[in-house]
């Protein structure tokens, strides 16, 4: 009897031991797993925009490079993005960013090594320029940092055909963005009361609450055309 008690004791004490070393087994095993590691962001893929710049260079081209977010805010005034890919990366300030659709998130205004801010379309500060894919007109864009995936494309004439359900997307007159990435949707039409403009509303292409990875684009010639732009600009 005495026996068989001592062996349940020493059994129990035993099992202690084997859970003991099990958990500590799983805690190396969730330790190597690939979610709690970060690789650095480095694919890219090419695209060829199809607007000609001239007879030598022909087409832009756009490089494709992805990123991870790692932080995203919708509900500020001044929301920003942030990816974790930087300078290192191959990244720059004043890249355009899109998501994995290709429509329209942003613009990098900094960065370091390893990551980069975007400062998202919701931004009071951010104008990109949009265009009516159906009449052409073009206005630029504007955050009243109200609801979160609703923007308003300013200026557009009132002699402009607008009607619920036109797209909007980008004018392509930049270094940032090709001619045709979406920005939104037209939701509603109003009349600007201190001009004789229109106010539209739209829903944006981005889903900005679910952001995860992105694109950032690298345009060929984005340097070079910034660069003659600032000589001009301080000549006069």
């Amino acid at each position: 009897m005495a026996n068989s008690k001592y062996a349940k004791f020493h059994q129990y004490f035993h099992l202690k031991d084997i859970n003991d070393s099990l958990v500590k087994a799983n805690e190396s095993l969730y330790n190597k797993l690939k979610e709690n590691y970060h690789l650095p962001d480095t694919s890219s893929k090419l695209v060829v925009d199809s607007i000609r710049v001239d007879s030598i260079l022909k087409f832009k081209k756009y490089t494709y490079l992805s990123a991870s977010v790692i932080s995203n805010s919708v509900n500020e005034v001044n929301n920003y993005i942030v990816l974790s890919r930087g300078k290192k990366g191959s990244l720059r300030e004043g890249m355009g960013v899109v998501d994995v659709n290709g429509a329209v998130v942003g613009i990098i205004t900094e960065l370091n090594d390893d990551y980069a801010i975007v400062m998202s379309v919701l931004h009071k500060d951010s104008h990109i320029s949009g265009k009516l894919i159906k009449g052409g007109e073009t206005g630029s864009l504007s955050w009243d940092g109200i609801e979160p995936n609703m923007v308003t494309l300013l200026n557009i004439p009132k002699s402009a055909k607008v009607t619920k359900g036109d797209t909007v997307i980008t004018s392509g007159f930049s270094t940032t963005f090709p001619k045709g990435l979406r920005i939104g949707i037209v939701k509603d039409v109003l009349l600007e009361k201190s001009s004789n403009n229109y106010k539209l509303q739209l829903r944006t292409s981005t889903n900005f609450y679910n952001l995860e990875y992105v694109y950032v684009l690298d345009n060929a010639y984005q340097e070079g055309v910034s660069d003659i732009l600032k000589k001009v600009k301080k000549e006069n």
